[in-house]
C-alpha cells in the first residue's frame, strides 16, 4: 500500500494506496487475513509444556547501554539508520505531526537536520528551521551512500506528493530525484553503485520496483504489477535484490538475481499461506532473515524470524521451510526488518513479552540460542546494527520514544 511508503513500527506491510499527509505510505502488519494453520498445509503442530521450575535463560550483559541524544520530552524518535561505517547515525523525529530527518555523530553530537518545504511556485527544495513555518513537511525512510557522505531520503515538502531526493552529508544541498503524482519511497542506496531501487505507485497496480540510476537520471521498472512489490534490499555485492510481494493476508520473499534481467531472473524464495514480511541480508551476502506469522500453534498473530540460504536452496514451504525459524514470538519492525549483527551468524529482535516490557533478544544461529539482552530499557523497537557491532534500537522513557545505543562484548 502506498498508504504506506513508509511503515509505522506498529504496522505492517500492505497493499499501496494514497494516504493523508499524518501518516503517509503506512504499510502494517496488523491483523492480516487468518492463513492456514499448520496442520491444515500438513505442518505439525506442537504443544509446549512450560514448566514452573524451568528457569529463565540468563541474559547477556552488554558492555555499555546509553542513549544517543539526551532523554527530553515532547517528541518521538525513531527509525535509527547507520552510516556504512558507522561513523554517522540517522534517526526520525516527529513533534506533532512534523517529521524531521537528525543526523548524527555516532556519540549522539547532532550534524545536521533534514526538513524541506518546496519554495512556491518553484518545485525546488530549500532548508527551514523546524517551528519557523506553518507547512508541515514529512520526511523519512533514509539510505546512505556507499561511502556515506550522501543519502537519499522521501518527503512531501509540505505539498503531500511524496518523492525521493538526494541530500548531501553536512551541506544544504538536494536535488529532486522524483517527481510524481503517485507515491514514491523504499529507498535503498546499491552498497556498490550510484543506483537506487525504490517502490513507486505510478502504474496503479499496488506498487513497483524502479531501478534509477543517478548519473543520467535513467528510470527502468523491474517488476509487472499485479500485486504490491515492497521493500526491495540490494545484497551486499550489489549484484541481486531481495523484495517482498503479495496482498494484504499473503507476502512472500523473492529475489531478483539479475536487475538487468529481472522478469526472467525473479524467483520465489517463500511459498505457502503465511505472511512473510521485511526481508533483509546478512551482511555476507549468504542468508536472508524475515518475518512470518508461521508458528507451531497455527495462530496468525503470532511472529517468528525465518533464515534462508540466499541462493535459493532451501525449501521455500513446508516442514523444510518451517524447520528455518530461528525466533519465535517476536515484535515485527517492519520499518527495519531483522536486525543482523556483523559476524552474519546472530540477530537482535524484540521479544513478545509484555511483562518484560519487550524486551530486545539476541539469536544465535551457531549454537541455536535465543538470550535476553539486558538493557533495561523498556518498549523496545526499530532495532539497527552497525558495521562495527554497535546496536541502536528506540525504547519509551515516561511515554516519549527516544534512541538508545548499545555495545556487546567480542
Amino acid at each position: 500500500m502506498l498508504a504506506a511508503l513508509l511503515v509505522t513500527a506498529t504496522a505492517t506491510a500492505a497493499e499501496i494506496q494514497p494516504a493523508p499527509a499524518k501518516a503517509p505510505l503506512a504499510s502494517s502488519p496488523v491483523a492480516p487475513s487468518e492463513p492456514a494453520k499448520p496442520a491444515e498445509q500438513g505442518l505439525p503442530v506442537k504443544s509446549v509444556e512450560i514448566r514452573p521450575e524451568e528457569k529463565k535463560p540468563e541474559p547477556v550483559e552488554p558492555l555499555s547501554v546509553r542513549p544517543l541524544t539526551a532523554i527530553e520530552a515532547g517528541h518521538n524518535d525513531a527509525n535509527p539508520v547507520w552510516s556504512p561505517s558507522g561513523e554517522f547515525i540517522a534517526f526520525e523525529r516527529s513533534t506533532a505531526e512534523k517529521k524531521e530527518i537528525i543526523i548524527a555523530w555516532a556519540d549522539g553530537t547532532e550534524l545536521q537536520r533534514i526538513y524541506f518545504q518546496l519554495s512556491a511556485g518553484k518545485g525546488e527544495m530549500q532548508l527551514f528551521l523546524p517551528g519557523i513555518i506553518d507547512e508541515v513537511s514529512y520526511n523519512a525512510g533514509l539510505s546512505w551512500s556507499p561511502g556515506g557522505e550522501r543519502y537519499v531520503f522521501m518527503s512531501n515538502g509540505g505539498e503531500g506528493n511524496y518523492d525521493l531526493y538526494l541530500g548531501e552529508l553536512g551541506t544544504k544541498n538536494t536535488r529532486r530525484l522524483t517527481n510524481h503524482k503517485e507515491k514514491d519511497g523504499h529507498a535503498h542506496w546499491s552498497p556498490v553503485a550510484d543506483q537506487l531501487v525504490f517502490v513507486s505507485g505510478r502504474t496503479g497496480k499496488g506498487g513497483d520496483i524502479y531501478l534509477l540510476t543517478l548519473a543520467n537520471q535513467e528510470l527502468s521498472r523491474l517488476t509487472q504489477g499485479g500485486k504490491a512489490h515492497l521493500f526491495p534490499q540490494w545484497s551486499p555485492d550489489g549484484k541481486k535484490i531481495v523484495l517482498m510481494r503479495g496482498g494484504n493476508e499473503n507476502h512472500d520473499i523473492y529475489l531478483i538475481a539479475d536487475p538487468a534481467r529481472p522478469g526472467e531472473t525473479m524467483k520465489a524464495l517463500t511459498r505457502w499461506n503465511y505472511d512473510d514480511l521485511r526481508p533483509v541480508w546478512s551482511p555476507d551476502g549468504s542468508k536472508i532473515a524475515f518475518y512470518s506469522n508461521y508458528n507451531s500453534a497455527g495462530d496468525p498473530k503470532i511472529w517468528s524470524i525465518v533464515v534462508i540460504a540466499a541462493d535459493g536452496s532451501d525449501p521455500s514451504d513446508g516442514e523444510g521451510l518451517a524447520a528455518k525459524v530461528v525466533a519465535t514470538d517476536v515484535v515485527p519492525d517492519v520499518e527495519r526488518g531483522p536486525a543482523w549483527l556483523p559476524d552474519s551468524a546472530r540477530l537482535v529482535y524484540v521479544k513478545n513479552d509484555k511483562q518484560e516490557y519487550n524486551p530486545l533478544y539476541l539469536a544465535d544461529l551457531r549454537d541455536k540460542t535465543n538470550l535476553p539482552l539486558k538493557t533495561d530499557t523498556k518498549m523496545n523497537h526499530d532495532v539497527s546494527c552497525s558495521a562495527e557491532g554497535a546496536i541502536a534500537f528506540r525504547a519509551q522513557v515516561n511515554q516519549w520514544d527516544q534512541i538508545f545505543v548499545a555495545k556487546l562484548k567480542h
